[in-house]
């Protein structure tokens, strides 16, 4: 059994802004927590590709700076930098959809634990447009997301079973992902000021795509 509040309240999020490779300024997420384990160690479980696949998703392709990677059913990009065990960035695209980049930074923290920050940036023009389209759900939904590899991370590292495919229906996980929406809310009316309907309407929404399909 996962324990959701704790879990909840290990990641700090917040809302905000950051250069993208090409120029211009994007509309970011910022997830930070710290894990149980060596910048090594985490290093190597985001990188290597057998480890990946145990808590986030297989991947191929030319994994190399500048290279093209490819996530199982999720999203893929290119390598723009690749210094270990502190840096790494990618572009982040599913399928044919709107070039986003990621950015995970890892840092030795007091007893050989690692402080890991994970920054998705968009174009902000783009990301202004479809709030206004769609309301802030989207938003939380996109963080909710992250949340949940961010505890898969958390499993792996404990040395925990976890296959990401298999436990998604299980109702544990699927509650963390409500609480995950209720916690993006609340970093979103944060950063834009959103009224408490709207922030309601918008967890709401994200809450919806978390219901069984079929």
């Amino acid at each position: 059994m996962i324990d959701l509040v704790h879990q909840i309240n290990a990641t700090h999020r917040e809302l905000g802004t950051a250069g993208l490779s090409g120029g211009g300024a994007g509309r970011s997420l910022l997830l930070r927590r710290t894990y149980d384990a060596a910048v090594e160690d985490v290093w190597d479980a985001c990188t290597d590709p057998a480890r990946l696949a145990r808590w986030l998703a297989p991947v191929e392709g030319d994994l190399r700076l500048g290279g093209k990677y490819q996530l199982q059913g999720n999203a893929g990009g290119e390598i723009l930098r690749c210094e270990a065990p502190s840096l790494l960035r990618v572009t982040w695209a599913m399928g044919e959809g709107m070039a986003t980049e990621v950015e995970l930074r890892l840092s030795p923290a007091d007893g050989e634990r690692t402080l890991l920050e994970l920054e998705h940036a968009s174009p902000g023009e783009i990301v202004d447009e479809l709030v206004r389209q769609y309301g802030p759900g989207m938003t939380i939904g996109i963080g909710e997301g992250w949340d949940l590899a961010l505890v898969g991370l958390h499993l792996h590292l404990a040395g925990a079973e976890y296959d990401p495919a298999a436990w998604a229906d299980r109702p544990e996980l699927r509650a963390f992902a409500a609480r995950s929406c209720e916690a993006w809310g609340a970093a979103v009316q944060s950063a834009w000021g959103t009224s408490d309907d709207d922030l309601a309407a918008a967890v709401a929404f994200a809450k919806g795509t978390l219901a069984p399909q079929g």
